[in-house]
């Protein structure tokens, strides 16, 4: 293919994927939008100078009109019409099938966030989803054989790409890496888009990471493209967006403006968007100071406004409104820590079923049911409440922006638990994993990101901790690292070289005095 190179080692079956004409397509996709994307990096770089220097978030004068005026996204597409309960996941084979035979109404099908980006994953993944699709998927450990239950039993897929800020450095176009975002979304539409629509549903996308609706502008350009270059009608594709970055939240009404004929909905990516938080405002002292993450709450002042303004201004439009996740995996040795954590599910799920979301995330198999029960109880046989328009929810500017009302402490125990999941996780990150199991908890790329920034946003405001009366400093964080890497080291299976490289790019993103925008960046340039 003329200017494209793979940089990647050679993988089993890609070239099922990687052929000529899957190529052609995503080199026309990156060389007609990959200009465009970099300009809006640098509007963010800009906007992010801006915020650091004094400035704030506000709802925008220049598209007022478009909050004022009357429009509709499009009706749900097939599939798309119960979304009662969603599970997330990585796209590796076992994963897949689970996800698909869970019960749950959709899997989100991820390569950003629950996904290690080596080249053998981005690949692997293409084929499972393809697989899938074709029925020719199964998947075998010891005596345990894994395989699809009957298609109308399956949830719908929905496929995550990475965000606009990362690039496929695997393959080049003329020298230069692939948008990240271009290759996960191109290969999968140009293998899958008509077996998807072969089955009666289509070609459905989860969008990450958007700071604007100039970025849901990018994406709808993207679409409308990639749907003309192989004669797909026009408002096939559909895409949730994710509101996970606190610039977006502002944005909503426009972001789904701009998308509104390929519009399947937004999602409350609460994670990232409290990592967003403390990333924007990172400079401006303790007025944006978050407790320890485990005490931020969805009834923190401005997570409750972030979540019932989501719900009003989807069901305004006509447009689903997703909640956030349930990342809790349930332990198989201890029942009492299941029953004090899926009470505290259930109460998560009543919440946003109470107020007017028509689905919502869980991480693991096994909460499905609970999701789907607290769900059913709502809706009933209705497929959604989009008619619960959430006219009584008026919020504003200053309620998004209200961080300092947060209750909650900052501990020697969180400030641990903080270096231990990081550490943890980055370990299995730059191992291949992506999704990973830690005290019972699903984390994935946002949870890190969460438990650096904290660090380093404490680190910076001299936080003097609750329970030891101790201030965070660089020197306090790097005896706790060795203290909780000497209990990581007596665990079994503990690889010493994977656990240094870890430190140090812990240390990179948490201790450093410039912050990384994102760990994944320094943490992808690290894999091979």
């Amino acid at each position: 293919m003329d200017g494209v190179e793979i940089t990647g080692p050679p993988q089993d079956r890609s070239e099922e994927i990687l052929t000529p004409e899957a190529l052609a397509f995503v080199a026309a996709l990156q060389r007609e939008f990959g200009a465009r994307r970099l300009e809006l990096l640098e509007a963010r770089r800009e906007r992010q100078a801006e915020l650091s220097a004094g400035g704030t978030l506000d709802f925008l004068p220049e598209t007022k009109h478009v909050r004022e005026s009357e429009w509709r996204v499009a009706p749900p597409a097939p599939g798309l019409e119960d979304r009662r309960v969603e599970i997330t996941g990585p796209v590796d084979r076992k994963m897949t099938i689970n996800a698909l035979n869970s019960g749950a109404k959709v899997w989100l099908a991820d390569f950003e966030d629950a996904n290690a980006p080596t080249w053998e994953n981005t690949i692997s993944g293409q084929l499972n989803l393809r697989d899938a699709l074709e029925r020719t998927i199964d998947f075998s450990a010891g005596e345990k054989h894994y395989a699809l239950k009957p298609d109308e039993e399956l949830a719908t897929i929905v496929v995550r790409p990475r965000g606009w800020h990362l690039e496929e450095k695997h393959l080049t176009l003329d020298g230069a890496p692939f948008s990240a975002s271009l290759v996960d979304f191109g290969l999968y539409f140009f293998h899958s888009a008509g077996r998807q629509i072969a089955k009666g549903k289509g070609p459905y996308f989860y969008l990450p990471k958007m700071e604007s609706h100039l970025e849901a502008r990018l994406w709808n350009d993207v679409f409308v493209r990639a749907q003309d270059l192989l004669g797909i009608p026009r408002g096939t594709i559909r895409a949730t967006v994710l509101i996970e970055t606190y610039p977006a939240a502002f944005e909503m009404e426009e972001i789904l403006y701009e998308l509104r004929e390929h519009s399947a909905g937004l999602n409350a990516g609460r994670w990232d968007y409290l990592f967003s938080v403390i990333k924007k405002f990172r400079t401006r002292g303790r007025e944006f100071l978050l407790p320890e993450r485990n005490a931020v709450t969805m009834t923190a002042p401005f997570m409750r406004a972030y979540t019932e303004l989501l719900v009003r201004t989807c069901h305004k439009r006509g447009a689903h409104a997703i909640g956030g996740m349930a990342a809790f995996i349930p332990s198989r040795r201890d029942p009492e820590v299941n029953k004090v954590a899926l009470e505290k599910v259930t109460a998560d799920k009543t919440r946003e079923s109470g107020d007017g979301f028509d689905g919502s995330w869980v991480a693991h198999p096994d909460l499905v049911p609970i999701c789907r029960d607290v769900f059913d109880g709502v809706l009933g046989d209705r497929p959604n409440q989009l008619d619960r328009l959430r006219e009584d929810v008026s919020v504003s500017a200053a309620d998004l922006l209200s961080v300092s009302e947060t209750p909650g402490d900052i501990t020697e125990a969180g400030l641990r638990n903080n270096v231990d999941v990081a550490l943890r996780y980055l370990a299995a990150w730059m191992g291949g994993l992506g999704a990973v199991a830690i005290h019972n908890l699903m984390e994935d790329a946002a949870t890190a990101e969460i438990s650096r920034s904290q660090i380093w946003q404490w680190i910076h405001n001299d936080i003097e901790l609750a329970d030891t009366g101790t201030v965070v400093t660089k020197e306090l964080v790097e005896r706790i690292i060795d203290e909780e890497l000497a209990k990581i080291k007596a665990e079994p299976g503990y690889d010493d070289a994977r656990y240094a490289q870890a430190t140090a790019l812990f240390k990179e993103v948490a201790l450093d005095d410039d912050f990384a925008e994102f760990l994944t960046l320094p943490a992808y340039a690290r894999m091979p």
